[in-house]
């Protein structure tokens, strides 16, 4: 056990799987099974065969998490090789599968904080109309509309310019759904109103939480024909865990709790004391960069970053998110180096995304679990659930779920 200054760090890169899991064979995108999915390793090979030098160049490189034992981590989750990744870990390394039956944002978090998901996720078929006619007609009578736009599978930017014109021109929502257990509404800040936006999410959630959809997410825009971009004020509302989650546990222990990004969403507040948000990963990185000067002793701090997933994954974008992973890597060095000694920082992830994959799905994938503040140590295969049980081990709080602590 550590002393009560000891402090936790748990990041989350979105997204970054480091090869398919065991069932993966059980998970699709479109009619091709997960199965070989890698989305670290995929990405590697690409750049070192001169695949994604758009906005970079040459092999993935990642010194500094690489340094820690990604590599390694890789290896050990699928076999496979990292062109370049060749460092002796000087970290805590290991890969971690999931139990939850979903490969999706609230799965890999709420097992990642020791509350695997007790139930299936309800989808909307891929098909048009996607949603049942007494749910289209509930989103329109609460927005006050003659209908609703959409009503199918598709990717946010794509809809958005293809309706919104229709949008401004009826004042109807834009609504559609993905491969994950979502509703989300597109609607144009101005001219449908973001408060009006927000509001609509939040009295639909309700529903479709009973449904067992796992979120409802409002999706503002701004912009005229040709040129509509989404805006940073996305707000996710999503069913709330089954159960208490580490951070409840390290709130119930009188501990302070940060949340950054997308956190606060998932986790629908529960446990969290601060919640920072941001524009774009850059600015959620520097709240990152400032908790590790100005979190308390005692405290949790609970970072995701979203775009490698939501710019680059979805969008099978391999060298975007080549890059992204690069300008992590580096940021990452910096961070560590502001942490304090007793202090622990793990970077892991909630599923995989492999932009050089069929579709645009996520892809069911084990995590690496990297850690630093505990010298070299090879923690092995883990549960997702080991993960919250070793911060609260770290924080010298009870662990309140089904997993075991590595440390």
């Amino acid at each position: 056990m550590q002393a009560p200054q000891a402090r936790a760090f748990l990041v989350v890169m979105d997204s970054v799987g480091c090869g398919a899991a065991p069932d993966a064979g059980a998970f699709f995108n479109g009619t091709r099974p997960d199965t070989g999915a890698n989305t670290l390793a995929h990405i590697a090979a690409a750049c070192s065969e001169g695949r994604a030098d758009q906005g970079r160049s040459g092999p993935l490189r990642m010194p500094v998490l690489d340094g820690l034992g990604l590599g390694a981590a890789v290896r050990l989750a699928s076999g496979a090789e990292m062109p370049g990744f060749c460092a002796e870990p000087r970290g805590l390394w290991g890969a971690a599968t999931e139990v939850s039956r979903g490969k999706d944002t609230p799965s890999g978090h709420w097992e990642l904080a020791g509350v695997p998901v007790p139930w299936e996720w309800s989808y909307f078929p891929d098909a048009e109309p996607a949603f049942p006619p007494e749910l289209s007609a509930e989103v329109a009578r609460l927005a006050g509309t003659g209908g609703i736009l959409g009503n199918c599978h598709a990717s946010g930017t794509e809809i958005i310019t293809r309706l919104g014109e229709e949008h401004l021109r009826s004042g109807w929502p834009i609504c559609y759904t993905s491969a994950d257990s979502v509703f989300q509404i597109a609607a144009h800040e101005q001219a449908f109103g973001l408060e009006r936006l927000l509001a609509l999410c939040a009295a639909l959630a309700p529903r479709l939480h009973a449904m067992k959809v796992g979120r409802v997410i409002a999706r503002p825009f701004v912009g005229a024909p040709g040129s509509f971009a989404r805006t940073a004020n996305r707000h996710d509302y999503a069913i709330a865990p089954p159960a208490p989650t580490l951070l409840d546990w390290v709130a119930g222990a009188g501990r302070r709790t940060h949340a950054i990004g997308k956190i606060g969403d998932i986790f629908s507040m529960r446990g969290i004391s601060d919640l920072h948000k941001g524009a774009n990963d850059a600015a959620l990185f520097q709240h990152l960069m400032a908790l590790a000067e100005t979190a308390e002793p005692g405290s949790l701090t609970f970072a995701n970053f979203v775009e490698f997933d939501s710019l680059y994954g979805h969008r099978r974008d391999v060298a975007g998110y080549a890059h992204a992973l690069e300008g992590f890597d580096a940021a990452a060095g910096h961070f560590l180096a502001r942490l304090r000694p007793g202090d622990l920082a793990i970077f892991s992830a909630d599923h995989g995304n492999d932009p050089t994959w069929t579709g645009t799905d996520h892809t069911r994938e084990r995590v690496p679990v990297i850690g630093w503040g505990r010298g070299l140590r090879a923690v092995g295969q883990v549960a997702f659930t080991d993960v919250a049980a070793s911060v609260a081990t770290h924080l010298d709080i009870p662990a309140l779920g089904p997993g075991r602590s590595f440390l």
